[in-house]
């Protein structure tokens, strides 16, 4: 595969996970009512922005995740104070564009003093014009005009603490929950293309194998049978013996013979020396015949993949907790991004299985009680049905920069390892 694939796969992957998971906050907050001012895939300065609708889409230059920015999660937009001298627009009697600076460049308009007014609940505004004072109604979807920005006003109605905890909860939740959906439909694809076994298989095949390593020299492919390796025939329920067989023969040749297309064909394969292991590898994966899957076996399998990955992946936040792991064995985006690229290399199908555990774990991930992740979130909704009001956002809003603050300085450290150690060549 052309390394121009393997970036565009690699970069895709990550695309298409974040970009879903943003998708289902999104879609579930539009239909709360909720009025959704920016969707952004990536964090720091924008790439790329265009606006449709009420939403500005935005790709950003750190592809460290993405955000949609939901009216009323943030301290709302730019304030309008009585005594401030403006300008408006009007569409009959309503006022469509509210413009606070650069008063005396704008042409057809009204222009006068704020005596009062309400953008949430009663959508007026009272000016005095040259003496006169004027009230005129608010359009709910005005835009206020500063500094040559546009800000879309948001009623109280469509602001996110606005709406039933249940709304606010599925909007949080359907982020995780679509990246589970996603990993469930990518399991399905991956046990699509690569099947499932044949019943009482009687060959063993070569399932996988490692880039750099000895078998891949050999040139041994994906799909090759494995007649025998040293006169030792090679069959199925006996891999094991094959292993011990590699283990012990480090640094010494090991002649295999295989099978291609029906033709037997005889290779050479030097097994290295593995420093962690302590035992001779080549860099081969087995497996075995395969037929399509059935449509129920597809659902069955995948379900029991995403058990499996599930549980995998808590073991790995176990192993943290305890301490087990060291800060050379967490990866940062450009850790996983190398991985990526490297299984991008074997082919789709094996892309499709890692794309569905990349999304699986983010999913599950953001489900964490972390400040700034939706799991934290989902507790301070819970914490508020419980008391029967909300926390005060000023506190809440506080916890969240905290811990966002927290871990993009985790991502920063994991980074910097992760650059120091490709610039060690270390894989």
């Amino acid at each position: 595969m052309h390394m121009i694939q393997v970036v565009f796969l690699t970069v895709l992957v990550f695309f298409v996970i974040v970009t879903i998971h943003e998708w289902g906050h999104y879609y579930f907050a539009k239909r709360a009512g909720i009025l959704v001012r920016e969707f952004a895939i990536g964090f720091g300065p924008k790439l790329l922005s265009f606006k449709r609708g009420e939403t500005r889409y935005t790709l950003r230059l750190i592809p460290a995740g993405g955000f949609v920015r939901m009216a009323g999660e943030d301290p709302e937009i730019v304030d309008v104070a009585e005594g401030q001298t403006i300008a408006v627009r009007l569409s009959g009697d309503t006022v469509t564009r509210l413009y606070l600076d650069r008063l005396d460049e704008r042409s057809q308009v009204i222009r006068g003093e704020v005596q009062a007014i309400d953008m949430e609940r009663r959508l007026s505004v009272t000016l005095d014009v040259d003496g006169v004072s004027e009230t005129y109604r608010i359009h709910p979807q005005a835009l206020l005009i500063s500094k040559g920005k546009e800000t879309q006003i948001a009623p109280i109605d469509r602001q996110f603490g606005s709406k039933t905890i249940g709304q606010r909860a599925l909007a949080i939740f359907a982020g995780p929950f679509m990246n589970f959906v996603l990993a469930f439909v990518l399991i399905g694809i991956y046990i699509q293309l690569s099947g499932v076994t044949v019943d009482n298989p009687d060959k063993v095949l070569v399932g996988e194998i490692v880039a750099g390593r000895p078998a891949a020299d050999a040139d041994l492919k994906v799909g090759d049978e494995i007649r025998s390796v040293n006169g030792m025939k090679v069959e199925v329920g006996e891999e094991s013996k094959l292993i011990d067989l590699i283990a012990d023969s480090a640094g010494k040749p090991t002649n295999w013979e295989i099978v291609r297309n029906g033709e037997l064909r005889k290779v050479t394969i030097t097994p290295e020396y593995d420093k962690e292991a302590k035992v001779g590898k080549v860099g081969v994966g087995f497996a075995y015949p395969t037929r399509a899957a059935t449509f129920g076996e597809t659902i069955k399998l995948s379900g029991q993949y995403m058990k499996s990955m599930t549980i995998a992946i808590f073991e790995g936040f176990k192993k943290l907790i305890l301490g087990e792991f060291k800060l050379d064995d967490l990866g940062g985006p450009v850790r996983t991004a190398e991985v990526t690229g490297q299984i991008a290399a074997q082919g789709i199908t094996k892309l499709t299985s890692w794309a569905a555990l990349l999304s699986l774990y983010l999913g599950i991930f953001n489900l964490l009680p972390i400040p700034a992740l939706d799991g934290s979130r989902l507790i301070f909704l819970g914490l508020e049905a419980v008391r029967g009001r909300p926390l005060d956002p000023n506190r809440e809003s506080l916890v969240h920069f905290i811990g966002f603050a927290m871990i993009m300085l985790l991502m920063l450290v994991v980074t910097y390892n992760d650059i120091l150690r490709l610039f060690r060549g270390e894989h």
